[in-house]
């Protein structure tokens, strides 16, 4: 499966890729699908950049946009029929996207090792990440889904709308990944040399019940689970892929500014005094501390896509230090 035989002893990356990068929920048209071509194309020529430098690679990515879509076809189709099934609910959408988005990024993938001379198969798994039905994030939904909402008047009483970086958005609860249940399994396609795809949209998210796991109604934070994934692999470097080029301070404001390195502690400052929303980057910086403060030999950096060594080298995006 491996250009290197001893592929379990090389260096290990997990990269996130947003949703976003994906599918961008404020933009429409022929411009929306030519921004996600190129944002992918960044993506993919990142991931065979890492493959040469030496790293076996798990790739995470969003669903935000994608899910959204496809709980409302689902909600639509249910209002107009008579006496059919409940709708689905969101860990079964969740499962839907990570099948229908790892196929497309999978295809694209072996496509770019091909020419690039790789051999390296890729490997796509559902994943399903555990979290605690108390948590409290069930009662204060906060993870964006769907597109942008342009008629605040048509939305469903149900909803829960929450006022993003682009405007407002239907939100859903997005509590924490407590463990990965499929663990053994990448850890198993990892030494088998393969490029591993997984916790799609943050992972299905399932809790324990009497008898057994059971889905719940949430979408988990992908930059979270892939923190999460970091810690639980062993991983030497954890690469948030996001749109912005870097952290920043003051964001919006004529006092904003690039942040290239972030110290632990200050990082932690900055979130408290409210720098980081929990809609936006606040999740990205908490994952990033999380991994950092697991393991502070780990490279936790956050980037574009197409600026992965770049970044790990302190050329570009922002890195967490100790």
């Amino acid at each position: 499966m491996s250009d290197v035989p001893s592929a379990v002893s090389r260096r290990l990356a997990v990269y996130a890729v947003g949703g976003n990068a994906l599918s961008d929920p404020a933009a429409a048209g022929s411009d929306a699908s030519a921004a996600a071509e190129r944002a992918m194309e960044a993506v993919l020529e990142d991931v065979v950049d890492l493959l040469e430098a030496g790293y076996r690679v798990v790739l995470t990515h969003g669903n935000g946009p994608q899910v959204g879509e496809m709980l409302l076809m689902e909600e639509a189709l249910f209002d107009r029929r008579e006496g059919g099934p409940e709708p689905a609910g969101l860990d079964h959408w969740v499962a839907a996207t990570q099948g229908t988005l790892g196929h497309e990024i999978a295809t694209q993938l072996d496509s770019v090792l091909t020419r690039r001379g790789r051999h390296e198969q890729v490997a796509t798994i559902l994943t399903r990440v555990e979290v605690d039905r108390n948590d409290p994030a069930f009662a204060q939904p906060s993870k964006p889904i769907g597109p942008l909402i342009d008629d605040l008047g048509a939305v469903p009483e149900s909803w829960h709308v929450g006022v993003t970086a682009a405007g407002p958005r239907r939100v859903v609860a997005s509590p924490l990944p407590q463990s990965i249940l499929d663990a053994d399994a990448i850890n198993a396609l990892l030494k088998a040399g393969a490029v591993v795809l997984c916790a799609g949209g943050g992972g299905i998210p399932v809790a324990l019940g009497e008898s057994g796991f059971d889905g719940v109604e949430a979408v988990i934070d992908k930059d979270r689970v892939s923190s999460l994934i970091a810690q639980s692999i062993g991983a030497n470097l954890l690469l948030i892929s996001t749109a912005i080029d870097a952290i920043r301070l003051d964001f919006g404001k004529p006092s904003e500014r690039k942040i290239r390195k972030l110290s632990v502690s200050d990082a932690t400052s900055h979130l408290d005094e409210g720098q980081f929303p929990a809609g936006s980057m606040g999740p990205k910086v908490e994952a990033m501390l999380a991994a950092k403060q697991n393991d502070p030999k780990m490279v936790v950096v956050l980037c574009q896509p197409g600026q992965a060594l770049p970044a790990i080298r302190g050329d570009a995006g922002t890195t967490i230090i100790n």
